[in-house]
């Protein structure tokens, strides 16, 4: 059994008893990962993970049986079914949710998420009388402080991602498609872990938006939008390896950038290593983000900033907390971050540059590895 998911099922307890909960109800996938083990390819059949006092009870679809049995280490799992030869059992999650929930005294003070609690449970659960307390808080406070075999996974994506993306770039030219970019990244990320990674699990994410109006997009999948010459890329991936992710984003060129292209693109690389020299633990995230926000007022750009300067990554893309203005919180050791300040010009082109790091008490430690600046950056 995971000592750390017991450790983490511990942690929750405490919070309860703190609260005067008896039982728990976790609908988050992520926050079911972190607790159990367990995490789906798809949610379109909701599963609940459930923790009370002395045990912990897992929802399951039938076809996720095998699978929760294989990697959960709740106690007990629930199933329900859609097939005609299972009739007689329960199909589908709200009756297990109803059966699982009657066995507590109606006055019972219940922990949710509020931030993934469906509404209908909510409902069902206040109108049967019982008292709904929020964990959001605490479970995030819990994710953002990575263990040592958390951070250990993040190291090794951070390598990962870092050779997927020098692939990409090393194979960029005019009238290749943003797809074909992406995968030469691709093949080298699943060759290098069929070799030396066995029996791990994989998941990635790519997106190589082109051109000036694309890469105005922050967030936009890539498509079969050829790469002209003097052409501006951001390409960004994130890789993770056993659950655990790291990210790394390059803005480059396919030829020559304009003047004006130059500048914002130095402006964007010196705005990021502004809040990488910065980033540490005892600093506030509010602080991190004014870092790098002052490098575009300086040069009376701020107007172009559409976005906070980072945020959390572990489980999830992109995690709490946030490296944005109104977040006072002091960072802590073990911290994970994504470090991506970026500026978005109408006419002229989107500029972001993403590196992770750790947060220790030696320092910052980066995790993800490519030339950063301009002349390393013109393909």
């Amino acid at each position: 059994m995971n000592v750390n998911l017991e450790k983490r099922i511990y942690q929750l307890r405490e919070v309860m008893a703190k609260k005067e909960v008896t039982l728990s109800v976790i609908m988050n996938f992520e926050n079911q990962y972190y607790f159990s083990g367990f995490k789906a390819i798809t949610y379109s059949r909701p599963i609940v993970l459930f923790v009370g006092e002395q045990n912990t009870k897992l929802v399951v679809p039938s076809l996720e049986e095998n699978h929760a049995k294989d990697k959960s280490i709740a106690d007990q799992l629930l199933v329900y079914y859609e097939t005609p030869l299972h009739q007689t059992q329960a199909n589908s999650y709200v009756e297990l949710f109803e059966e699982v929930i009657s066995t507590y005294p109606e006055s019972s003070r219940v922990g949710v998420e509020f931030s993934a609690l469906p509404f209908e449970l909510a409902r069902r659960l206040r109108d049967k009388g019982y008292e709904l307390v929020s964990l959001d808080e605490e479970i995030v406070q819990m994710r953002a402080i990575k263990e040592e075999e958390e951070i250990e996974q993040i190291i090794e994506s951070g390598k990962l991602v870092s050779l997927s993306l020098t692939a990409s770039l090393a194979h960029a030219a005019p009238n290749i498609t943003e797809m074909e970019l992406d995968q030469f990244g691709n093949t080298a990320l699943f060759l290098e872990v069929a070799k030396n990674h066995p029996n791990s699990t994989l998941d990635y994410f790519v997106m190589s938006p082109s051109g000036i109006e694309r890469t105005n997009m922050p967030h936009v999948f890539s498509n079969t939008r050829a790469l002209d010459t003097n052409d501006i890329i951001i390409h960004s991936r994130q890789v993770g390896i056993n659950g655990y992710r790291a990210e790394c984003e390059r803005t480059f060129f396919v030829g020559k950038p304009t003047i004006e292209q130059e500048e914002a693109f130095k402006l964007s690389q010196e705005a990021q290593q502004a809040a990488l020299d910065f980033i540490r633990v005892g600093v506030t995230a509010a602080e991190v983000n004014e870092v790098a926000l002052n490098v575009f007022k300086d040069a009376n750009v701020e107007q172009y900033v559409r976005h906070r300067t980072g945020h959390g990554i572990g489980i999830g893309l992109h995690e709490e907390p946030s490296l944005k203005y109104s977040n006072d919180l002091v960072l802590q050791e073990n911290m994970v971050f994504c470090v991506e300040p970026g500026l978005y010009i109408p006419g002229i082109g989107g500029f972001r540059h993403s590196d992770t790091v750790i947060l220790t008490k030696q320092g910052t430690q980066l995790v993800t590895h490519y030339p950063s600046k301009l002349e390393d950056l013109i393909l």
